[in-house]
């Protein structure tokens, strides 16, 4: 059957995988495929795997045990190899590249910021600072017989200054919190949220990144909402080094 893959280690990693299982129906046994230099962590491939809540969890607490005593280079749910010799191989190919990676990571965690704003604060804000926005929009209430091309005008306008609005605030907020961290990653945005990023962070500075979120917060008002969510496997930076 196929081999299941949850992460690569550092051959010298602590593996304290007692208790857990991995994915399937039952809890597939844990094992490892290693190296002189590495170790994966894996199981068997339980046919039609599907990504159910217990076996998300399931791969979760893998990663989280494993990142608890250093660093890791997580997998993404679902990735299976053909047997464990494919991985072994895998491992001895790319030794030098996944070591990079393993040191560039060590003793870092990765955190996920997403902000959203309050839609008719930002609706204001853009009438209130925006003239002609202001006057199409007085036009539009006052008047229900404004030519059409006039509304249209009114919403792709409202439209750009969101747009620009969210794409200004989210870089401030990028650049205020960058210097805490040792490097980010944005990542693509969908509603509500305007930023969605992850920054890596060192271990030892983890508590003054949190602070310094919730200082940016603060800042920013009660129209805001922000989403910390940490420390999670550092998907966003496996390939960075």
């Amino acid at each position: 059957m196929a081999t299941y893959v949850y992460a690569i280690t550092a051959a010298q990693h602590p593996l304290r995988l007692d208790h857990l299982t991995g994915v399937g129906p039952e809890g597939s046994e844990l094992r490892l495929v290693t190296t002189e230099e590495l170790s994966a962590v894996v199981s068997t491939a339980p046919e039609g795997l599907r990504a159910k809540r217990r076996d998300l969890a399931a791969h979760e607490s893998v990663l989280e045990r494993l990142m608890a005593d250093g660093a890791v280079l997580p997998m993404r749910f679902g990735l299976m190899a053909p047997d464990d010799d494919q991985v072994r191989t895998a491992l001895l190919d790319e030794q030098a590249s996944y070591l990079a990676r393993l040191e560039h990571l060590d003793d870092r965690l990765e955190y996920n910021l997403k902000v959203t704003r309050e839609e008719k604060d930002l609706l204001r804000e853009i009438v209130r600072t925006n003239p002609e926005v202001r006057q199409l929009n007085e036009e539009t209430r006052l008047d229900t017989q404004t030519h059409h091309e006039s509304r249209v005008r009114l919403g792709e306008l409202i439209s750009h200054e969101m747009q620009a609005h969210h794409s200004r605030v989210g870089d401030e907020i990028v650049q205020a919190l960058a210097p805490a961290a040792v490097q980010t990653a944005p990542a693509e945005t969908g509603a509500p949220h305007f930023l969605n990023v992850s920054f890596l962070v060192d271990r030892d500075a983890a508590a003054a990144f949190s602070e310094a979120v919730h200082e940016d917060a603060e800042t920013r008002g009660d129209a805001y909402t922000y989403h910390l969510r940490g420390p999670l496997p550092a998907y966003s930076f496996v390939d960075a080094r």
